[in-house]
């Protein structure tokens, strides 16, 4: 039985470039790491917000276990009823009672004996009001670690600050800490004392001829005249960025973590 287990995550969907980047290049990844578990972010991979259930599906045919979410999760209101009874579609668990959908599971790790537990939340630092994640995040790993040490937790949070502090929270009683929102990979995937693998933001995957996965001419028009524009999803320059990681099955910590970008970034003018 294998010593380790090891987890592949996908970073923010953008768009139909995301998707494509997915149905090109997560099949072989999937294959290159030799990954055990699959999690894809999706929230703004309808149009640039939002998710279907088309969606949905054509990721777990991709060979994605989990599909998590953020504040986009519930732009699409048809999905609404498919968050209901598949638990695979993941949104953040902190906010309110009564709206669709499940922030946490655990989920079988096909060919072994073990279980993924996945949580979903949400922070509060510029992006909307909603209830604390911190105590959420708490409650939820006591509950799932009754069950599985093996925890992977995707933050879907704007500040950086936040993240790393929410990181610090949970060391030692969750394996891997991926955060997500700002869509700009970061470069510093480490294991923290207590065996958490962190990374503070896992970056996006569509367009980067682009602010964000969006029309970089709309975005510059945004911030010059103060004034609402309509987002739309950019084309061209596609990368899927990620993380992968492998996990001790015995105790449950991480003991390697690493950022993934397929293609590298373009370093050179040559």
């Amino acid at each position: 039985m294998a010593d380790t287990i090891s987890v592949f995550f996908v970073g923010d969907v953008v768009g139909d470039p995301g998707i494509d980047s997915v149905n090109t290049l997560l099949p072989p990844l999937i294959k290159k790491y030799e990954s055990d578990f699959v999690i894809i972010n999706g929230e703004n991979s309808h149009e640039g917000h939002g998710i279907n259930r088309h969606i949905i599906k054509n990721f777990h045919n991709l060979g994605a276990h989990v599909v998590t979410g953020g504040d986009h999760s519930f732009d699409k209101w048809k999905v609404f009823d498919y968050m209901r009874k598949d638990n695979r579609i993941l949104r953040p668990l902190n906010y309110p009672k009564g709206n669709a959908g499940f922030g946490y599971g655990i989920y079988d790790i096909p060919g072994t004996d073990f279980k993924m537990g996945v949580l979903n939340i949400q922070g509060r630092t510029f992006m909307k009001a909603i209830d604390d994640p911190f105590s959420t995040a708490e409650w939820a790993l006591e509950r799932m670690r009754e069950e599985t040490n093996l925890i992977f937790v995707d933050f879907h949070a704007e500040a950086t600050a936040e993240k790393m502090s929410m990181g610090w929270h949970i060391d030692g009683k969750a394996s891997v800490m991926v955060g997500t929102h700002t869509h700009i990979p970061t470069n510093d995937a480490r294991i923290l004392p207590q065996g958490t693998g962190y990374i503070t933001d896992a970056g996006m995957t569509g367009s980067f001829n682009s602010v964000i996965g969006m029309d970089k001419k709309v975005a510059i028009k945004r911030f010059m005249t103060g004034v609402h524009q309509k987002y739309q999803p950019a084309k061209g320059n596609n990368h899927l960025c990620g993380v992968f990681a492998r996990l001790d099955t015995e105790t449950g910590k991480c003991v390697h973590i690493e950022s993934v970008i397929y293609p590298e970034f373009n370093q050179s003018e040559s």
